[in-house]
């Protein structure tokens, strides 16, 4: 049984190239086209093709606003952002929405088939521009997150001394610092290691550098940390 296949893509040009492709190919049927978001929301829940290939920049309703809108009306139709934007916050705003796939327009036309068939048969292709993107986004983001964690060696030791019961003004007095500069120093960690008191900051921080069973400070039988 062929595929069915609806386009919502404002460039007629474009719609209609889509179209040929779609109906000269074995397999594939085009059931509708539509100019524009607003068309699209109006006619396609009546249809229920199995896969719509999205245009994101559609004048009037833009085309992640009318994968949202659409998805809730048709949960078993897969929908193929099909666009020329390869902005990371175009692709996740898109697939967050309800999209399965997201192909670039300069795609061949035999990939764009076989996205369409994957996409169908429950997969979720993009082009491997995208698909870099989308790793290159999470690989910044965990090294933002790394750097955002890790403690300069000053700081390290103002945990290390806290987790051994030094008060602040002691802290100041080993390091040779004022009392001001531990208070920065505190600040910044806390910020690092996204805890908002002292007792978290030296707990999560040992417990990043330490073997589990050396996790917490070993300040003697019945004492207490100062924190």
């Amino acid at each position: 049984m062929s595929i069915s296949v609806s386009i919502v893509e404002d460039d007629g040009q474009v719609r209609e190239s889509l179209a040929r492709l779609i109906d000269s190919s074995a397999g594939f049927r085009c059931v509708s086209r539509h100019a524009s978001g607003e068309a699209a929301l109006e006619e396609i829940p009546g249809i229920k093709p199995e896969v719509i290939l999205m245009d994101i920049n559609l004048t009037g309703i833009n085309g992640v606003e009318c994968v949202q809108r659409l998805k809730p009306l048709l949960p078993g139709t897969q929908i193929i952002m099909l666009t020329v934007y390869q902005n990371t916050e175009h692709i996740f705003k898109a697939l967050a929405a309800g999209a399965t796939g997201y192909m670039l327009k300069q795609t061949p036309p035999e990939q764009l088939l076989r996205a369409i068939r994957d996409v169908r048969d429950g997969g979720s292709p993009m082009s491997s521009h995208i698909a870099r993107k989308i790793v290159q986004s999470f690989q910044q983001r965990d090294r933002r997150e790394d750097e955002k964690q890790s403690l300069s060696p000053r700081e390290a030791q103002v945990i290390e001394l806290l987790a051994k019961g030094y008060l602040y003004k002691e802290v100041a007095d080993t390091m040779g610092v004022s009392y001001a500069t531990i208070h920065t120093h505190i600040r910044h960690i806390y910020e690092k290691l996204q805890v908002r008191s002292r007792t978290e900051a030296v707990v999560k921080h040992l417990s990043q550098t330490r073997r589990p069973a050396d996790a917490l400070p070993k300040t003697g039988v019945g004492s207490t940390l100062k924190l």
